[in-house]
């Protein structure tokens, strides 16, 4: 079969490769992949800053595609069903644990670009029907980790949450907070960008970089309340301003760190607020099954900012790579 290898950890160490097709063990599905969606993930194990066990590796964690071959003794799944593996199989549901982890598809196990992957059958959620494969291969990180920070502030009518930036987790978030009835604030240095997420909903929109004390605003915009979900996407550079925006009793769930992972906190606002702040690795099979519940009974459709062709994996990398271009998540097709 035909794959893409990572040879090292370099962004230009891509190749094409020529590998045998591997087959359904018993429990397991043979999935042909279709598409892949790239995370920070990605370009971290690409750039030596995620440590990879082994080299080459076939690179990338999320991906959709159709099963073509069922092992011996599954059932529940039939030959020609569109699915989505989640990228940690062991993680099959309840919290996390280090054995749910230790597996992981695109760095431990082989990701989504190749065309035939073999996977637990357990490790399967349906692709939603009015998805096609680059949106549905958008799913197992961004949407899981914007569904569970949803389900963390249990979101109803009334509530307020506010998203930083535009990456896939935040446009996620805000598709699923607009279906709970939320009222959502986005912040973003993009004008661009800014009007787009407020084609998908968000109800007020931030400039950051016209207006740095953006947590001020949000207090003002909420009459001195603040948000009761603050999705941080960035990490050590905006956590103090995250504290600040959010409401008394509110959730701060960090999934980021683009913005550096060493931050000084001042524990005031957490205590006097009484703040839930909550780190997430994404989410089990179960969480993903959910969240693409949620993405089929809303009609959700992920936003996939650009399509790049399985040839143009090293392209796609260098985007991501590049920061703040993007808007959504960036796809690999088949």
């Amino acid at each position: 079969m035909k794959a893409i290898q990572l040879t090292a950890p370099s962004l230009d160490a891509f190749r094409r490769a020529e590998l045998p097709d591997p087959a359904p063990a018993a429990g397991q599905v043979l999935v042909r992949m279709r598409a892949a969606t790239l995370n920070y993930l990605d370009v971290a194990i690409a750039t030596g800053n995620f440590p990879a066990p082994a080299f080459p590796l076939v690179p990338v964690a999320d991906g959709a595609g159709e099963i073509a071959a069922l092992g011996e003794g599954v059932s529940g799944w039939a030959v020609g069903e569109r699915v989505i593996p989640h990228f940690m199989p062991n993680w099959q549901g309840g919290g996390i644990t280090p054995h749910n982890v230790a597996a992981m598809r695109g760095l431990s196990l082989p990701g989504s670009l190749a065309e035939y992957v073999a996977v637990p059958a357990s490790s399967l959620a349906a692709l939603p029907a009015h998805l096609d494969y680059v949106h549905g291969a958008a799913l197992p990180i961004a949407a899981t980790t914007a569904w569970n920070a949803v389900r963390a502030a249990q979101l109803r009518p009334g509530s307020v949450v506010l998203l930083l930036g535009t990456g896939g987790v935040s446009i996620f978030a805000l598709q699923f907070a607009k279906a709970s009835g939320a009222t959502v604030i986005l912040a973003s240095s993009s004008e661009a960008k800014l009007e787009r997420a407020g084609q998908l909903g968000a109800d007020h929109l931030i400039n950051y970089r016209a207006t740095p004390a953006w947590d001020e605003a949000v207090l003002k915009l909420t009459g001195g309340r603040g948000a009761d979900l603050v999705v941080e996407t960035a990490g050590a550079a905006t956590l103090a301003r995250s504290l600040n925006a959010a409401a008394m009793g509110g959730t701060v769930f960090t999934v980021g760190f683009v913005a550096g992972t060493a931050a000084s906190i001042d524990l005031l606002p957490i205590i006097v607020k009484a703040l839930r702040v909550v780190g997430n690795n994404t989410g089990s099979v179960a969480d993903l099954a959910e969240a693409a519940r949620a993405v089929a009974a809303h009609k959700i459709v992920p936003a996939i900012d650009r399509v790049y062709d399985i040839g143009e994996t090293a392209a796609a990398y260098a985007e991501l790579a590049a920061g703040g271009r993007h808007f959504g998540k960036l796809a690999i097709a088949h």
